[in-house]
């Protein structure tokens, strides 16, 4: 029996689940459980002055960096950690996940009629080696009425979602145009994680 090459998904996002199973990509999930023992918490707080491009890939890379301590640390059979971050940039203002409905609110009003960037990098840690990825699409909103926007945070899709949405939602009907990656505005550019996973050797479509 041939045993199929695999992956560590450092991301419990069921969105970048979705998307490896998508294009046929084996792997297992590595939790970043918090252990006293070890520091594995990534600091997704954006530096101040910190260009959206420079947050996404520290933060990817910081994540499957962890990712391969934590593999190491368990001694897990060795293979590559992929991990990912994605970001909403409107005028260089990151747009993380928000808080609270009114939160969600005020991101959806800035957004409103107007392109913003959506930025996704995918990191693959291997040993020492770390090589990381970016995509950045352009998304443009309708324009949205108050009644509009509260219609959609009934929905609650905005909740753990950059932005404040998700394009594979209900909030697909806000958006007037897209220039980029579909897969990589949910979190997983797959063009860009398909060329990575080609430099570790692993197999892809």
């Amino acid at each position: 029996m041939i045993t199929q090459p695999r992956i560590y998904l450092a991301s419990q996002s069921p969105r970048r689940r979705e998307l490896l199973k998508q294009i046929g990509v084996n792997f297992e999930m590595l939790l970043l459980r918090a252990d006293p023992r070890r520091n594995t918490a990534v600091d997704e707080t954006p530096h101040a002055d910190e260009q959206p491009e420079n947050y996404v890939r520290r933060v990817s890379q910081a994540k499957a960096e962890a990712g391969y301590s934590v593999l190491r640390f368990r001694n897990l059979p060795p293979a590559p950690v992929l991990a990912a971050d994605t970001a909403v940039a409107l005028d260089g203002k990151i747009f993380g996940k928000p808080d609270s409905p009114a939160q969600a609110a005020a991101m959806l009003r800035e957004f409103s009629g107007r392109e913003h960037q959506v930025l996704s990098a995918v990191a693959i840690a291997l040993d020492e080696h770390v090589e990381v990825a970016l995509s950045v699409s352009t998304v443009r909103f309708v324009a949205l009425s108050e009644e509009r926007i509260r219609r959609y945070l009934h929905t609650r899709e905005y909740t753990d979602k950059a932005g404040a949405y998700a394009i594979q939602g209900q909030a697909g009907a806000l958006i007037e145009h897209l220039s980029g990656s579909y897969s990589g505005v949910m979190g997983l550019p797959l063009c860009e994680t398909v060329q990575l996973l080609q430099r570790f050797g692993y197999p892809t479509p």
